[in-house]
C-alpha cells in the first residue's frame, strides 16, 4: 500500500533540512554506545535547529533526523531493518495503531511515566486517547502534539466563510464553479476529498458501484480545475484570484499564506457531510519509540523535551507551515503565541472544526482508488 500523507505536497521541501549527513550507514546501526545518540524518522518540523539544537546541547548529544513526506516510506524503511537504525518515529495517526505496533515496528511506553502528560493537553487528548493506545487499549504507543483540520481553502473576498461552510462538498458539484478552483497535488487527501464530493465515506471497504460513482467524480472534479500545484501555487492562485478556492487544504496548507498578511484565505471545514454526518477530515501526528535492539535512552528524554511549553510553541511554528499542538491545553504553552500566530492558525474556530471532523484514516481499497484518480488526472491532459 502507498497511501501517501498530507505531506506529499512538501515534496522535496525536507531534502534541503536533513540534519542527517548522509545515506552511508543507514541500513546499520549507528555507534554500539547509543547513550549520547538519537536517530529520528519524522515529518518537517521536528528535524529544524530551532527544535534539535537546544536538545544537542543540553545532552551533548549527536542527533540525527531526517524527514521525509509520506507515512508508508517511512513505514517501509523500518521493514526493511531500519529498526536498528531509528529510535523515534513520527507519524500520521492510524499507522503506529493499526500498523507499527501490531507489525513490532515500535514498542510501548510506560504508562505511568508518559500518559500524565496527556492530562495537560488539550481536552480532546485526555487520557486514555485513542491514537495513541493499542488496539485494546491496553498500552501507550505514541505521544501526540500537531494536528489539525484538512479539507479544502477559499479566497472569504470570493466565497464567504459561510456560504464555504454551508454548501460543503457541493462547491464541486456545483457545474458553475468549473474553472474557479485549484487542486493540491496530495494524493491521500485527494482520493479522500474526492469519496467526500461523492458523498462517500472514505475509509471502509467500496462497492463497485460506489468505485464507478468515485472514477465519474474524480474526472470531472479534475476537468474543472484550473491549475494543479503545491502549496505555494495554491496560495498563489488564491491571493492572485486565478482561483477561489482549492481542493485539499487546511490550516497546514494556508498558514504561511495567512500568516504574511493574508487573513482572507481561510480553511474551511463543511458542517455536513457523508461520515456520520461529518463534513471535514483532520490528521494528528503520533510520535512513537522504534522497536532498536540496541536503542538509545535519548529517545524518551526527547519525548518529554517536545512536551516543554517552550519546544512545543517552537515545534508548532518551525519552519514551513504552521499547526496547533496539543500542549496549548497547558496555559504556560499557550502564552507563548502571539494574536498574529493564534490568527494564522485558525484559532477562533479550531475546536468546533475537529468537532466536524472525522480522523485520518487507512482507506482499505486505495490503491484503486488512487488508480482512478491518477487516470482522471492524466485525462485532464
Amino acid at each position: 500500500m502507498h497511501n501517501f500523507s498530507r505531506r506529499d505536497v512538501m515534496r522535496g521541501a525536507g531534502a534541503g533540512a536533513l540534519a542527517l549527513a548522509g545515506p552511508t550507514g543507514m541500513g546499520r546501526a549507528f555507534a554500539q554506545d547509543r547513550s549520547k545518540e538519537l536517530n529520528i524518522l519524522c515529518w518537517e518540523g521536528y528535524n529544524s535547529a530551532q527544535v534539535l539544537d537546544p536538545f544537542r546541547s543540553a545532552h551533548g548529544a549527536t542527533v540525527r533526523a531526517e524527514s521525509l513526506t509520506n507515512d508508508p516510506t517511512m513505514i517501509n524503511r523500518l521493514r526493511a531493518g531500519e529498526t536498528s537504525v531509528w529510535d523515534l518515529i513520527n507519524v500520521n495517526n492510524p499507522w503506529a495503531r493499526k500498523i507499527m505496533l501490531p507489525e513490532g515496528l515500535i514498542k510501548p511506553l510506560d504508562r505511568a511515566k508518559f500518559e500524565p502528560l496527556f492530562e495537560t493537553m488539550l481536552p480532546a487528548f485526555h487520557p486514555p486517547y485513542k491514537w495513541a493506545m493499542s488496539e485494546d487499549g491496553s498500552e501507550l504507543i505514541g505521544i501526540a502534539q500537531r494536528f489539525g483540520p484538512y479539507s479544502y481553502v477559499v479566497n472569504t473576498d470570493k466565497i464567504s466563510r459561510a456560504a464555504a461552510e454551508d454548501q460543503g462538498w457541493d462547491l464541486w458539484n456545483d457545474a458553475a464553479n468549473a474553472g474557479k478552483y485549484g487542486i493540491l497535488e496530495s494524493d491521500d487527501w485527494n482520493v479522500f476529498n474526492i469519496f467526500m464530493i461523492a458523498g462517500i465515506d472514505p475509509f471502509r471497504e467500496h462497492t463497485p458501484e460506489e468505485m464507478q460513482t468515485f472514477d465519474e467524480t474524480a474526472r470531472r472534479v479534475f476537468a474543472g480545475a484550473v491549475m494543479i500545484g503545491d502549496i505555494a501555487t495554491m496560495n498563489q492562485g488564491l491571493i492572485s484570484g486565478e482561483i477561489d478556492f482549492q481542493l485539499t487544504g487546511g490550516t497546514y496548507s494556508v498558514s504561511p499564506a495567512r500568516a504574511d498578511g493574508f487573513p482572507n484565505l481561510r480553511a474551511i471545514t463543511p458542517k455536513a457531510g457523508p461520515v456520520d454526518g461529518k463534513g471535514g477530515i483532520a490528521w494528528i501526528e503520533i510520535t512513537s519509540i522504534v522497536n532498536n535492539p540496541n536503542a538509545s535512552p535519548l529517545a524518551e528524554e526527547f519525548l518529554l523535551y517536545v512536551q516543554e511549553p517552550e519546544v512545543a510553541h517552537t515545534v508548532a511554528f518551525a519552519e514551513g507551515t504552521f499547526n496547533p499542538v496539543t500542549q496549548m491545553g497547558d496555559k504556560a504553552c499557550f502564552d507563548l503565541f502571539t494574536a498574529e500566530e493564534l490568527d494564522a492558525i485558525q484559532w477562533d474556530s479550531l475546536e468546533e472544526e475537529m468537532a466536524r471532523s472525522i480522523e485520518y484514516d487507512i482507506v482499505p481499497d486505495y490503491d484503486a482508488a488512487l488508480d482512478l484518480m491518477t487516470a482522471a488526472k492524466r485525462a485532464r491532459g
